[in-house]
């Protein structure tokens, strides 16, 4: 591997900020309700390590189930909106007036028809999910080139194989990027739905950082999410490098 590459890569930045947050805060004397030292806010993670991994794993788990329920409903609505298109014109405006109605709203909901359980936090992940997968499952199969179309037809091509062998590959590029979208906002939603009740998750001790004001762990916290929708991110992100490679052009 080249100087440039390592240079380039994910790792070298995150080496060069935590440097330079180790460095520069006691250098520039930042006041600690602003950012506190480095050093600090990993005390305070070795003091609540058993909670936080606790929280960590309650919180993946709660994402990674609303995001799975999330994008296998927003691909079943898009591709059925790209299929019929009544259907399109008389539901997908409802989706784009259910994503303004704001989350805090909806979540109060949810908890009250699903109680405070991982059901309602998944619930809320799974609403935060779909939108992104919908738009780009339906933006991906309506680019598809008419002229592949017909000379699939020409030979003979049912809908079925041009849905298999032609839409649904020339759809995945833009697919992907509504999941990569997708996993970033389940994480934001699990996050908020703890907020209104539970006892374990990111969310939990992030609502308890904020009352008791511990800025270190608030600043934890904000760490320990940025790391887990980084690597949930770069999953995805080797997951179409490795199987969809391809473009649409």
């Amino acid at each position: 591997m080249t100087w440039r590459a390592i240079a380039g890569s994910p790792w070298a930045a995150i080496a060069a900020v935590t440097l330079a947050w180790w460095a520069l805060v006691p250098l520039l004397r930042i006041e600690p309700r602003y950012l506190p030292p480095l050093a600090a806010v990993v005390r305070d993670g070795m003091s609540v390590w058993p909670d936080l991994l606790a929280g960590f794993w309650r919180t993946l788990v709660e994402t990674l189930l609303g995001f799975a329920a999330g994008a296998l409903l927003g691909i079943a609505c898009g591709i059925g909106f790209a299929h019929v298109r009544l259907m399109e014109r008389a539901v997908f405006p409802l989706f784009v007036a259910l994503q303004t109605v704001p989350i805090i709203a909806f979540g109060a909901i949810v908890v009250i028809w699903f109680g405070n359980t991982i059901l309602a936090k998944v619930v809320i992940a799974l609403y935060l999910t779909f939108f992104p997968v919908t738009v780009n499952t339906l933006r991906g199969l309506q680019a598809v080139e008419p002229q592949r179309v017909a000379l699939m037809r020409s030979f003979g091509a049912g809908g079925l194989q041009l849905f298999l062998k032609l839409a649904l590959p020339s759809a995945l590029p833009t697919i992907m990027v509504g999941l990569k979208l997708g996993i970033s906002l389940s994480l934001a939603g699990a996050i908020v739905g703890e907020w209104f009740g539970d006892t374990v998750g990111l969310g939990v001790m992030l609502l308890q950082a904020l009352y008791f004001e511990q800025i270190p762990r608030i600043w934890l916290l904000i760490v320990a999410s940025g790391l887990m929708g980084a690597g949930l991110y770069g999953s995805l992100t080797l997951i179409e490098r490795r199987f969809v490679w391809w473009r649409p052009d």
